[in-house]
């Protein structure tokens, strides 16, 4: 069966009333019967008469030797979308689909839409527009008696088009395909048969269209193959769009060069669709791409672009293969091919925030929304979707601050990293600065669930803010998900805050894979310090890690930052104690890397915004100097051994001035030294060493400490195997006292005093002369004890077996305590202990 148009008469000055005809015959493909079909439309009806030619081969109808056949479809719609039907008394109304030539209204319904496309859309040369009503050939529509009847809407306006998609409830389009990985072997044979088409000179739409389908086995691969055909062979002709060179018009001058701008794309879709037996047309209308321009309405403009609309799995699908194909940068006037899967079959409620078609029912919505509201919806891009992110906050483009602040938040599933740039916009032009404002003007907070940037502008005026993100653990540059527009009529005096570098506040959203489980601060919120100055940061770990940390303040030296921090290293956690010297803001970024990759590079796992709203501190309040990494009790006392310490904390409060910090080792083999120091005690008569007395007890090990005055000092323990020569750090102890008072200091020990000796009695190493003084003393071994003095005082073992007695100072300056053991019968001293008048001396 064949069909010939006879003749088309439209205008698109046509009044409501007038009357649009099309003439049509058809004959059978003997040439048997021919009918002639008498289209028009008339008062927004079409009607389509039906009769024999003279001559031809009679219809039977009940014995009737010719009946006339009229359909009505009107406008009228019922609310589910159905059509209505109306009857004409002078003839008998059937419905649409019982025509006996559906091919005739299809190849209509293309001609009337392609009729209506403005000149200025289509850029087709003459001999282009001619091919536009080519019929597609029978060999290529499949027959099917229950094949989809499109359904119709004639509209009431004078400028809409004829022929429009109703919309009912709509299938997502993950039940057309559930992943585009299924199509790898249609994507993988296109792209391979194009590259052969074109060496092979083949620049015939028709011709490529049935090569790169062969082998699809439905209408979605056909589509497929077309599509990516078009995306990966025809490149965007930006010299042509800015008017460096002539525009590339003709199809086979399109496929030829390579180039075309969006409605050569759009046009090569439907010759290539029809060529395959899919119904595609041509959408016109607005886009949020190249030339857009946000504050101008698009009510003042014609629509600049073209897309398409295909007839797929029983509904109307929304592809844009022009945006597919890649992406123009305007700064360098290049095309960049970066082909985007997401234009294929978009999700109408998702393409419609980027595309606003002439005609509000190609956007397949059940509620279409006006242009004014596409011009409010923020500008949101492919990645957005693909990286499914929901905007919470704000709705719209446009967003004012509330006392100076304004906030983004987003949500998602995946974990992702974000940053973004902040530009204020000329006041003349309305166009973006080139240069970013400081990253202090923004707090950036990425948890795993989502995003929140509190964006603080540093002056009245407006703004353009743009987001960036790519997945986590996925390498190369963030991709652009959304733009906001941010005005801002006043500031709100603050406190100066730091730079960030590293843009998130917060625990990176990468904190995982790094082996940071979770942090004491929750979100990127401010941390308020006490008033003290001090604050405590705790990072979780999955894993041994090491930690280093860095503190910035706009009046805060590097010398200084080092000496308000004090890191603790466990195998489970890191703890970062802070002194904040300076009243404002603080950046606190941590850095870790794997604990037994010495050649590991420290990478950024979190920064948190600290704020002291106390005046400044005294310097003597800092953290000792030459504090090391190991602060208070971690891996590395556990790698040696030590367990079940008292003081498990890194710092250690002796309001007193006094303390004893016990521990435990696995091996009493094992050597423990101690060595205490302050900045602000050099001067004392005494040594610091003498401020510490270590005392063994088995596997026990007490280090009592009596500190010389108020400060804040430094206690290392240090430690060694029997077969070692030197010791090493164990960790590091901060002892904060705030006794005005002087200790005093305890005796001199010897190497002699060594494991089991417990000094009971007297526990000061400075005695007052003339003055007799109790000895209570434990030395295990040692068969004779003796305290030598002016004259030698023997202790005695008493049923506990502590070696007790009183000696008298005298006027010597110093006694010393010895004893004899079985193994050497040789007098060793033990210790030594000072004799002076402390208030004539002191």
């Amino acid at each position: 069966m064949s069909f010939t148009i006879v003749k088309v008469t439209t205008d698109k000055s046509r009044q409501p009333d007038e009357t649009l005809i099309l003439k049509v015959t058809t004959d059978s493909n003997n040439d048997t019967q021919k009918q002639n079909f008498d289209l028009k439309l008339e008062n927004n009806v079409v009607k389509c008469k039906i009769q024999n030619e003279p001559g031809s081969q009679e219809i039977q109808n009940k014995g009737k030797e010719e009946k006339d056949t009229e359909a009505c479809l009107n406008k009228n719609s019922d609310p589910g979308g159905a059509q209505s039907v109306e009857q004409n008394p002078s003839f008998t109304t059937v419905p649409l689909q019982a025509l006996p030539r559906k091919e005739t209204l299809e190849n209509f319904e293309g001609k009337l839409c392609e009729d209506q496309r403005p000149s200025t859309k289509r850029q087709l040369s003459a001999e282009s527009a001619a091919k536009s009503v080519s019929v597609r050939k029978r060999s290529t529509v499949k027959k099917c008696q229950e094949e989809t009847v499109k359904p119709l809407i004639i509209p009431s306006t004078q400028t809409a088009r004829h022929y429009l998609p109703a919309v009912s409830e709509r299938k997502p389009r993950k039940l057309l395909f559930s992943t585009t990985e299924i199509f790898n072997k249609i994507d993988t044979f296109a792209i391979a048969k194009g590259k052969e088409l074109r060496e092979l000179e083949v620049f015939n739409a028709q011709s490529i269209a049935r090569a790169v389908t062969e082998g699809a086995r439905n209408d979605l691969e056909k589509l497929r193959a077309v599509w990516i055909w078009l995306c990966h062979n025809i490149e965007y002709d930006l010299e042509g769009y800015l008017g460096l060179s002539q525009k590339i018009f003709s199809p086979d001058e399109v496929i030829r060069t390579g180039k075309g701008v969006c409605s050569g794309y759009s046009y090569l879709c439907v010759e290539m669709c029809r060529e395959v037996g899919i119904d595609c047309v041509e959408v016109s209308g607005y886009s949020k791409g190249m030339g857009y321009q946000t504050g101008h309405s698009l009510a003042e403009k014609r629509s600049d672009h073209e897309w398409n609309a295909v007839f797929m799995g029983g509904q109307w699908c929304l592809l844009d293969s022009c945006w597919g194909a890649g992406t123009v940068n305007m700064k360098t006037q290049t095309f960049l091919k970066r082909y985007d899967d997401f234009y294929f079959l978009t999700e109408p409620s998702e393409f419609i925030n980027s595309h606003f078609p002439d005609d509000q029912t190609w956007q397949q919505l059940s509620t279409p929304i006006s242009m004014e509201e596409f011009e409010a919806r923020p500008l949101k891009t492919s990645a957005f979707y693909q990286f499914g992110l929901t905007l919470s906050d704000p709705t719209q483009y446009k967003t004012t601050t509330d006392d100076g602040e304004a906030i983004v938040s987003m949500s998602f599933s995946n974990p992702l990293t974000f940053t973004y740039a902040m530009r204020q916009r000329d006041t003349l032009t309305g166009t973006p600065k080139q240069e970013d404002v400081e990253s202090s003007c923004g707090l950036l907070s990425v948890t795993r669930q989502g995003m929140k940037l509190r964006l603080l502008p540093p002056e009245p005026g407006v703004y353009e803010v743009q987001l960036f993100a790519r997945r986590e653990g996925v390498p190369g540059t963030l991709r652009w998900v959304c733009s906001l527009e941010l005005e801002c009529p006043s500031i709100h005096q603050r406190q100066t805050l730091p730079d960030n570098p590293y843009v998130n506040w917060g625990l990176a959203a990468g904190a995982i894979g790094l082996g940071v489980k979770g942090c004491s601060v929750k979100g990127g919120e401010d941390l308020e310090v006490g008033e003290g100055g001090e604050c405590k940061v705790i990072l979780e770990t999955s894993r041994p890690l090491m930690v280093v940390c860095e503190l910035t303040h706009h009046e805060l030296d590097s010398a200084t930052a080092k000496r308000c921090l004090a890191l603790q290293i466990a195998s489970d956690q890191l703890v970062c104690n802070v002194i904040c010297p300076y009243k404002g803001f603080y950046r606190l970024s941590v850095f870790v890397r794997d604990y037994g990759d010495a050649s590991g590079t420290f990478q950024n796992v979190g920064n948190y915004l600290l704020h002291y709203r106390g005046q400044g501190l005294n310097p003597k309040v800092l953290y000792p100097d030459e504090l090391g990494l190991w602060c208070g009790p971690g891996t590395r006392t556990q790698e040696a051994g030590l367990s079940n310490f008292s003081h498990t904390g890194a710092i250690v409060n002796a309001p007193q001035g006094r303390c004893n910090i016990t521990f435990h080792r696995a091996s009493p083999e094992f050597q423990i030294h101690a060595a205490f120091c302050g900045e602000h005690h050099k001067e004392a008569r005494f040594p610091l060493s003498r401020y510490v007395l270590l005392t063994f007890t088995d596997t026990k090990v007490t280090v009592s400490v009596c500190t010389p005055g108020a400060g804040i000092y430094r206690l290392g323990l240090y430690g060694r195997k029997a077969s070692q020569r030197d010791y090493m750090l164990l960790c590091d102890y901060i002892i904060k006292s705030v006794c005005e008072r002087q200790g005093e200091p305890f005796p001199c020990v010897y190497l002699a005093w060594g494991k089991g000796c417990v000094l009971l009695e007297p526990r000061a190493g400075v005695l007052a002369p003339q003055s007799l003084v109790s000895f209570r003393v434990r030395v295990p071994g040692a068969h004779q004890v003796c305290v030598i003095g002016e004259k030698r005082t023997d202790l005695k073992m008493n049923k506990s077996r502590v070696w007790e007695g009183e000696a008298l100072t005298g006027n010597i300056t110093q006694l010393k305590l010895a004893a004899v053991t079985k193994d050497t019968n040789d007098m060793d001293v033990l210790m030594t202990l000072d004799v002076l008048n402390l208030e004539n001396e002191m």
